[in-house]
């Protein structure tokens, strides 16, 4: 029996590590793709790119690891049993799950290290991948401009457009606009030319803008009020003008260069657990004190009786209207004379509109807060649902692959790929529904894995007694014995 065992293992970690290999190829090309605008033209050599790629295969593993197991348990107990090796087992006295024993344990095993590997690499992986490209514009600073967008450089006042860049490392600019910030951080001077050339030396910390055929745009700074309202500035119009631009902070730039931000994804279990609270208790607290703020402002704190007396007795001495004593408290705006009436109303009106805008911006604040807490507990569970999907999809491929008794990578891989997007989508689709608060998160962090824990419950029971994936017969007879009773009454009638 350990030599079946250890048969049935190697042929499970053959097509596992086979799976995994080309999968991860095909899900690296399909990344490269998505940031092709981050390496595509920014003169980068192939040690950078390759570190960006090295760093981001672990990322990729939450995608690629569950999608192998399901594959290749699939492969495995499809070949078996298309081989007629299963219904060998079957009558030697081996049973499904006798057969599955050594591979449970394998993928338990496997579990636990994923586990390990989404609380402790992955978010090292997602802190690198988010440190160079917040630093690839610092390091290579000539990349930085891009084809028509206004583009920020790293370390000067001033950010710049063009519509076209050509020649050697895109040296040649065309239709040239820089906005040139002043100490206030506003802009004050814009520069247009047509053509543009940057001109450097590889030992030089600055780099020449050499701008033809322009004109140069600069609002003035009157002391005097009066001269302000004007609006003054000065304009010039030149051939040729050359902008020197220091580089020396930047070329001193690291690549990797740790940032203090983090977000949800770059922390372990530990470091989630304790933002968690806090985020909970800092939000907690800022719902109450702007609750507290929007009553005090509107005056929703009850007052006493005898103010209120205080408040009437006062209005009844300065104004000439008699009070019976059957009036109505709440119509006292009726003893104000109506320009007064006309002037509270107006007031009212400027407050309510105030506080229900407070109210508008407090709740877009309060919404992005939840939503970064509904972000840590999405990721808290994720690294919990992700070791335990590969358990759920190892008992939904494996008697998959017995039952529809094929090997290869035709029909398996197609229903390996159709089982994955559906469980990939419902992943997607409650992740997002969790951040918005429409579902909880934890809900959502464990949903796709949920419902594919039934599947394969029913799967394992259907493969164990033997039985196809779906029987057409049964079906058929079904139906005909639902036209036959038909029929029946239909005579009958």
């Amino acid at each position: 029996m350990k030599l079946l065992d250890r048969y049935i293992l190697t042929r499970f970690l053959y097509n596992f590590f086979s799976s995994f290999v080309i999968l991860m190829v095909i899900f690296i090309f399909q990344t490269v793709w998505l940031f092709i605008d981050d390496l595509a033209g920014r003169d980068l050599d192939i040690i950078i790119i390759g570190k960006f790629l090295f760093y981001l295969m672990p990322n990729l593993t939450e995608k690629v690891l569950p999608l192998t197991v399901l594959l290749s348990s699939i492969l495995t107990f499809g070949s078996f049993a298309e081989n007629y090796e299963f219904a060998a087992m079957k009558a030697s006295g081996v049973s499904l799950q006798r057969a599955m024993r050594s591979l449970i344990i394998f993928v338990i095993l496997l579990g636990g290290v994923t586990f390990f590997f989404a609380n402790n690499v992955i978010p090292r992986s997602e802190q690198k991948i988010f440190n160079m490209r917040r630093n690839i514009a610092k390091v290579k600073p000539a990349a930085v401009i891009v084809e028509g967008v206004f583009s920020d450089i790293e370390g000067t006042d001033m950010n710049i457009k063009v519509s076209k860049k050509s020649g050697e490392k895109d040296r040649f600019l065309d239709d040239v606009i820089i906005h040139q910030k002043s100490r206030t951080k506003t802009n004050t001077t814009v520069i247009k030319a047509k053509k543009g050339e940057l001109v450097s030396e590889e030992s030089s910390d600055i780099i020449q803008l050499v701008l033809n055929d322009g004109n140069y745009y600069q609002e003035m700074q009157p002391k005097s009020a009066t001269d302000k309202k004007k609006h003054p500035f000065s304009k010039a119009q030149f051939e040729v003008y050359i902008k020197n631009i220091d580089i020396s902070s930047l070329n001193d730039q690291d690549i990797e260069k740790e940032s203090d931000i983090t977000t949800d994804k770059m922390k372990n279990v530990v470091r989630l657990n304790k933002d968690i609270d806090s985020l909970k208790l800092n939000n907690l607290k800022q719902v109450r004190a702007f609750s507290k703020n929007i009553s005090a402002r509107m005056g929703a704190f009850p007052f006493k009786d005898t103010t209120k007396a205080a408040q009437v007795q006062k209005l009844k001495q300065t104004t000439t209207t008699k009070i019976d004593s059957t009036f109505d408290k709440s119509d006292i705006v009726t003893l104000l004379p109506k320009w007064q009436r006309a002037q509270l109303f107006e007031n009212a009106k400027n407050n309510v509109s105030n506080i229900l805008n407070t109210v508008t911006g407090k709740k877009l604040e309060l919404n992005k807060r939840y939503e970064n807490y509904n972000r840590h507990i999405l990721s808290l569970h994720k690294k919990f649902a992700l070791a335990f999907s590969c358990i759920i999809l190892f008992f939904v491929g494996a008697p998959l692959g017995a039952i529809i008794r094929k090997g290869g990578l035709g029909l398996p891989m197609v229903i390996a790929i159709v089982l994955f997007l559906t469980y990939y989508f419902i992943g997607v689709f409650a992740d997002n529904s969790a951040k918005k608060g429409a579902i909880h998160p934890i809900f959502g962090a464990w949903l796709s894995t949920l419902i594919m824990l039934p599947l394969g419950i029913s799967l394992t029971k259907r493969a164990t007694a033997d039985r196809g994936l779906m029987s057409f017969a049964n079906v058929f007879d079904k139906i005909t014995k639902v036209f036959k009773k038909k029929k029946e009454k239909t005579s009958n009638g």
